[in-house]
């Protein structure tokens, strides 16, 4: 069984990757250079890519700094040192319009391509990000349009689907799960500074160590505040 997995670098994603290495599944793994803020976690996915023994890696540029609209794409500040009162609070500035509707219809290309039926993508309900293009909602009205779109969809050849098993685990239990596969955490990057080590406090930065305090594991990850 071939599938697609959208391998961005970082924890979540990693972690989907290898849950489908798990179940059977052989790996074609794309990753997306949108015009982030930096190219780290690309860094990052190539080694996560190689070490899940996927059998390709297409690294494809897709100019999303061309539209902005996020602390991620555009000359606006990353968010720091906020409460998960704060993270709960309605979308999060470093959400990227349509970014996984995107993503995925560039996985739904590629996933005709090698005879793929499964798209793997690391997003999860559970966190204090509030994204709306995470939730089961959004996988359930995709996996319609990949059915209804495509070539191998409508001839019958192929039923396409969003395998996302994180959806409802909290970010302790992805580690978890990650941990017991023997996904190396020491390969992934998940601040959205980018630098030479983790900046310990933007969102991304502090769920990932609230979930690895929770999990009662270290982080690998250097953080220049921790």
């Amino acid at each position: 069984m071939n599938a697609v997995a959208l391998i961005s670098g970082g924890l979540d994603s990693a972690t989907a990757a290898a849950m489908a290495v798990a179940d059977g599944y052989t790996l074609y793994a794309l990753t997306i250079c949108y015009g982030q803020r930096h190219l780290r976690e690309v860094d990052a996915a190539r080694a996560v890519a190689a070490a899940l023994g996927a059998r390709e890696h297409k690294v494809v540029d897709i100019a999303l700094r061309e539209i902005g609209g996020s602390a991620l794409t555009a000359d606006i500040p990353v968010p720091e040192s906020r409460s998960a009162d704060e993270m709960a609070a309605g979308i999060p500035v470093t959400y990227v319009p349509a970014r996984n509707t995107i993503f995925l219809a560039v996985a739904l290309g590629y996933a005709e391509v090698v005879g793929a039926e499964t798209l793997v993508l690391g997003v999860n309900q559970v966190d204090y990000s509030g994204y709306p293009d995470c939730r089961e909602e959004f996988l359930a009205a995709f996996e319609t349009l990949a059915n209804l779109a495509t070539k191998a969809g409508v001839e019958g050849t192929a039923h396409f689907r969003v395998y996302a098993p994180l959806l409802h685990l909290t970010k302790a239990e992805i580690i978890r799960e990650g941990l017991r596969l023997g996904v190396d955490y020491g390969l992934t990057w998940s601040c959205y500074a980018g630098g030479d080590v983790a900046c310990g406090r933007c969102d991304s930065c502090l769920l990932r160590l609230a979930g690895f305090r929770e999990a009662g594991v270290r982080d690998p990850q250097p953080y220049a505040e921790y």
